[in-house]
């Protein structure tokens, strides 16, 4: 019997995948729920394991390989006879059943050469009119769709290279960008072209902090048998300040302002394909102890490419560290639809005048970068000087002061 394998669910708004490894070959002997290949999709990385024990028989989507949802990648021979006849299996058409939706085959028929186009135009299915049979999408209808939408919105024109010379380019590489680096470089100028971004930055003296944790570190590991760190600190004290400011932990929806009366806290998170943003559900009504484990089990599942998509979707406001690569000051870019996100620094020992006498302190510059359509300079001043307030005496957190 010859079982299908194929794309499986990626999640909301994600509607291809690129095919970035195969594990196996055809007529090697797979097990169940052993992983087959990875798909890259723009935001991460999935593993397709196996639905059935036998050989794997014709791989119908190769390495680099765009596909959608739902489309056909291999077939698998059940069971552990004819080992070696992939090629005689090959070609049987695999089963197909009656109800299976008419998208999933289309997706599979459209033309080789209008998949390559459409991801090279940044367009998905949905959004081509094919004129071939069944609504068979053909080059040149992706021709057409791109026409349309230059017309429609001219977008600024992509500056070209400047011509390199012969022995220069002979020393360089020339590698395709992963889906992943490319929404984040697209979501990061779609940021910059809507929203009104503006920032502002504060100091705040990280010695209150750093003492409470040398107190309580080991009794805080021996109890929640997790490490006691800084990003519990700043995400209750975010929290703390979103109360008060609101329209920071707000969105912009058309005409309406949304209002959240929850926070659900957006964490980035270097990995080596680049920064993900894993989400803390309901952070405001956690505890210490239950946020440092969340971020570490977080943080975990992104630098292994593990996470899912519905725990890096539905982040209200973002904290980002650049503090942990030795960054001193920077301002951060806002993660839309969001209206704020805050950057932390390095902790460096700098002077600063306590009482009229100058001391050293481990200070740290916090950036608060927020959407000024709906954040008014006040708000935004506000939001970071109840963070600084909070971190410099933690026990307004307990008091909710």
């Amino acid at each position: 019997m010859t079982v299908e394998v194929r794309v499986p669910a990626l999640g909301e708004s994600v509607t291809e995948a690129t095919i970035a490894t195969w594990f196996k070959k055809p007529g090697d002997a797979v097990a169940v729920d052993e992983i087959l290949c990875e798909l890259e999709t723009d935001k991460v990385s999935l593993d397709v394991p196996s639905p059935a024990a036998g050989i794997l028989g014709e791989i119908v989507a190769q390495e680099g390989e765009t596909v959608a949802a739902a489309a056909l990648l291999a077939t698998i021979t059940e069971g552990a006879g004819g080992a070696v006849a992939p090629s005689a299996k090959a070609p049987e058409p695999a089963p197909v059943a009656a109800p299976a939706p008419a998208v999933a085959a289309k997706d599979v028929e459209d033309a080789p050469a209008a998949k390559k186009a459409m991801a090279e135009a940044g367009l998905t299915a949905a959004q081509v009119q094919g004129s071939g049979r069944d609504g068979r999408i053909m080059k040149e209808d992706v021709a057409r769709a791109v026409a349309a939408s230059v017309t429609a919105a001219p977008a600024p024109v992509a500056v070209p290279r400047a011509p390199v010379p012969a022995d220069d380019a002979a020393r360089e590489e020339r590698v395709k960008m992963t889906k992943l680096r490319q929404t984040i470089a697209r979501r990061l100028k779609d940021s910059q072209n809507t929203a009104a971004m503006l920032t502002t930055y504060n100091e705040v003296d990280m010695s209150g902090i750093m003492e409470l944790r040398n107190t309580y570190k080991d009794a805080f590991e021996k109890k929640h048998g997790v490490k006691m760190g800084f990003m519990s600190f700043f995400v209750k004290a975010c929290c703390h300040a979103l109360k008060e400011v609101p329209e920071v932990n707000a969105e912009i929806d058309g005409t309406d302002v949304v209002y959240k009366n929850y926070v659900h806290m957006g964490v980035a998170v270097g990995t080596p394909s680049g920064l993900v943003v894993p989400v803390v559900r309901d952070a405001d009504q956690m505890g210490f102890a239950a946020i440092e484990k969340k971020i570490a089990e977080l943080g975990i599942r992104a630098r292994d490419g593990k996470l899912s998509m519905a725990e890096m979707q539905g982040g209200s406001f973002t904290i980002s560290n650049g503090g942990v690569y030795g960054s001193l000051m920077s301002s951060p870019i806002l993660n839309p639809p969001q209206s704020g996100i805050l950057g932390m620094h390095k902790i460096q020992d700098r002077p600063v005048v306590v009482n009229g006498q100058i001391v050293i302190r481990p200070m740290m510059y916090l950036a608060l970068s927020y959407d000024h359509r709906i954040v008014d300079g006040k708000g935004a001043v506000t939001f970071l000087v109840r963070v600084k307030e909070a971190l410099e005496d933690p026990r307004r957190l307990l008091m909710d002061l």
